[in-house]
């Protein structure tokens, strides 16, 4: 130990950089191992068997990571931790911008931030003149972590929230929408659709067109966690 301890005061006189501080670097392994895990299983196993996204699969897990890693390296410093997390707002909307982004991907990419955050910043520092640990303990993150794994599953189970599925349709037969022809419009919607409608909504009707629009809510575990079933316009490319 007293060889590392010159070796570092060596290198620090030197080059402005120490070899290694062990119980800051197991600390930080110790974290990044807690962070990755529960990352992982929230976007892979809570997340994508919904979505299928794996494009944001991946994106929520390496922004998650390198947020961890940036501000890990922050040391607390206010001012600087204020400017990383600038640099990722920043760098969140030059690249969400460009594409719609749903809500529940937003939502995702929110809650591993956090997860990322709490896991960077939950370390202890010893006070040796009052003799005291300031900080949080390992318990405590790793009850945060197990928090944050209880909500991703709760909220992704069926039991707690409706798991029906909702699609808009732009429908080109008016005389069905009437309230005594629902029957009518369910089987007709059904037929076309090739859905087990369980509700539906008439929407804006263009009587000029001909055509009105519909929301249909129905159960097909595929389309639960669609980024597209909500869309009302059809993409123009």
């Amino acid at each position: 130990m007293e060889f590392l301890n010159d070796l570092n005061y060596q290198l620090g006189n030197a080059i402005g950089l120490t070899l290694l501080d062990p119980q800051h670097f197991i600390s930080l392994v110790m974290r990044f191992v807690i962070n990755l895990i529960v990352v992982t299983i929230i976007a892979r196993y809570f997340y994508y068997p919904r979505s299928r996204r794996r494009d944001y699969m991946f994106i929520f897990i390496l922004m998650s990571l390198s947020i961890f890693l940036l501000v890990s390296l922050m040391e607390g410093d206010g001012m600087n931790l204020g400017a990383a997390m600038g640099l990722f707002a920043i760098f969140g909307i030059m690249r969400f911008r460009t594409e719609a982004v749903p809500i529940r991907e937003m939502t995702y990419l929110f809650m591993l931030i956090a997860v990322s955050v709490v896991n960077a910043l939950g370390r202890a520092e010893y006070h040796p003149k009052a003799d005291y640990w300031d900080g949080f303990g390992l318990v405590t993150i790793v009850f945060v972590n197990l928090v944050f794994l209880g909500m991703a599953w709760l909220f992704e189970s069926s039991k707690l929230v409706s798991s029906s599925c909702s699609k808009y349709i732009l429908y080109d037969n008016v005389a069905l929408i009437s309230p005594e022809k629902r029957d009518e419009l369910k089987a007709d919607l059904e037929k076309r659709t090739g859905l087990k409608i369980t509700r539906m909504e008439v929407g804006t009707v263009d009587f000029l067109k001909d055509s009105c629009m519909i929301r249909i809510f129905y159960d097909y575990p595929f389309d639960r966690g669609s980024s597209i079933e909500g869309m009302i316009k059809m993409p123009r490319t």
